[in-house]
Order: C-alpha cells, then structure tokens, then sequence
C-alpha cells in the first residue's frame, strides 16, 4: 500500500510518499481502516526535524500521521462499537500510521464521523480539536469560569483555531494572536480582539500558548489572579520550569497531553455536525504530495488546517 514515510531527518525532502507492507487483519478490539484523508500536524513536523524525542521513529518503515477519517473495512473479534462500512475519525498513538491507505487501530480511538462533511475536513479534526478541548476543559477548566477572558496565541493554526471557536462556544470573551494577513480569519472564527504576537496587552482568565513557544515567566504578566497558562509543549524545557514555579506557589501554569478519549471526539462531532464548529481547512494536498504539504504548513502561510488527501473518491 502506498503510504508518507519518514525517510531520515531533515527539511520536507526527507518525506515521501512510497510503497509499504500492507497491514495485517485486526486482532482483538482493533478495526482497519480505509483512510481517506489524514492531516498534517506539529507532530508531523517535529519527528522530521528531530526536535521531539521519538523512540517509535527507529522503527522502519515508520508512517506518518496521527490522526484520519475513512471507512472501516475489517473489525477485530472484540470490537463492539463499530462495524465495515462506518465511517470514522480516528486519533492515533505515538507510532502514527494515519498517512496511508489503510490504519490499523484500536476501537476506542476513533468516533463515528461527523455526516455530511467531507473527509478532507473531517481528517483535520481529531488532533487539533482534542488538544485544544482538553486544554480548554480539562486543563484549564473552562467551563466553570463564566464570562472568562481568554487568550489563545497562534490563534490561526490548527489548534488555535479550534481553541478560539471553543472558548467563544463557552461563553467566553476571546483574545487571539495572528500576523497582520491572518487576523481576518481569526475574528471570522468569533475573536472579539486580534492582535500581533508582540502587542499583547492586560491579563487574562485563561491563556492557551497553542505553539508552546511562551516562556514559563509569561505567566506572571498575563494571568489575572487564579488563572492558568496552559501550553502544548510538556516535553519542553520552559514547560518544567512552568510546572515548577506553579508548584511553588507561583502562577498557574499547566501542560495539556493530548488523549485519545473517544467521549471528547464524539463531543466535537456532534458540534461539527450542528454547524457549531467549523474545520478550518486551508489546503489540500494529494498523498503524492507530502513534502509540498510539509513546505506549506512550516512556511507560516497556512490559517488553519492542512490536509493529505489519501483517496480522490467515495469508496464503494
């Protein structure tokens, strides 16, 4: 089966779209999968340029891809929640695979997708919106702060773009970060204020570092009293230093570890589903395609989500 594999580490040249083993039948509680779009993500970028620690990645040929939509072909003995021919979003593990024609996985990864919306959508979901939900809801506990001020930085990626829909969903008053040609697409997403990464003004309830790229001494001048900064970095240095000064007493500052709960994909499905939430997608590229897509997503062009198209069409 054809599949993105990562070929070494490097600029997008290092990833190309080749000829893997098929997969075996699914045992246990797996399901396999028909994939017909996957996204791109941070996580894909970061294994290619070997700022993440990835033992998996020793494993060749290793598939990128971390999250789908597609159809289940095959179930295991043990699967209950699914059968062949549901269609599904799906995140997976560390060992990725998502970037390919076909994605063994367990049941209690996947979702039943969103209807009525295209794959090249759909696919852009899991990763991103789980991340940005759990920050949210779980990490920061949106839900019980009514009114909350919030700020997402990098309100035009992936993750932030799911984050200033959810928290404006909440009822939240939503602050978000983008560059000068972006700031449109933010403020359509429901931002009541966009405004340059280096104009940050005030404190906030709430602050979502979607880049992980904040230093943990932020947290001091921008969280008004008993808010948290929650970044998506947990592996990095600042996020330890981050940790460490809230242990101490210092400000809030927590890390979101994304979670493949079945409940949460389940939640922004049903939102995605109503029209309440909006995938934003920027560009489709085909599977042949991943450096291209790799090259786009780093450039800092994209507002939004980029996509690898894995079938043109609708399966039988």
């Amino acid at each position: 089966m054809k599949a993105v594999v990562l070929q070494g580490r490097g600029g997008p040249e290092v990833v190309a779209s080749t000829d893997v083993p098929d997969l075996g039948p699914p045992r246990g509680d797996e399901i396999l999968v028909r994939v017909r779009a996957s996204s791109v993500n941070g996580t894909d970028l970061g294994l290619r340029r070997g700022g993440l620690p990835a033992p998996l990645v020793r494993r060749r040929p290793f598939v990128l891809g971390f999250d789908l939509s597609g159809v289940v072909v095959a179930c295991g003995p043990k699967v209950t929640a699914f059968a062949p021919g549901d269609e599904v979003v799906a995140l997976l593990g560390h060992g990725g695979g998502g970037q390919a024609e076909h994605a063994l996985l367990r049941q209690g990864r996947a979702a039943s997708a969103p209807r009525g919306v295209p794959a090249s959508e759909t696919a852009g979901l899991p990763l991103a919106g789980l991340t940005a939900l759990q920050a949210l809801h779980r990490r920061a506990q949106l839900h019980r702060r009514p009114g909350a001020r919030v700020l997402v930085v990098g309100a035009s990626g992936g993750i932030g773009a799911f984050a200033v829909q959810l928290a404006v969903l909440a009822g939240a008053r939503v602050t978000g970060t983008a560059s000068a040609g972006k700031r449109d697409f933010v403020a359509a997403l429901g931002a009541e204020d966009v405004v340059g990464h280096d104009a940050i003004r005030g404190t906030y309830d709430v602050v979502l570092d979607s880049p992980g790229a904040l230093p943990a001494a932020a947290a001091r001048r921008l969280l008004a009293p008993g808010g948290v900064l929650v970044s998506t970095h947990p592996a990095s240095v600042q996020s330890a230093r981050g940790l460490l000064a809230s242990a101490l007493g210092g400000p809030g500052y927590t890390v979101v570890a994304t979670s493949a709960r079945s409940a949460d994909l389940a939640r922004l499905v049903r939102l995605v589903e109503t029209g309440r939430l909006r995938v934003p997608v920027d560009r489709v590229f085909p599977l042949a395609d991943p450096a291209g897509a790799h090259s786009h997503l780093e450039s800092g062009r994209a507002a939004g989500k980029v996509v690898l198209a894995v079938a043109d069409e609708p399966f039988a």
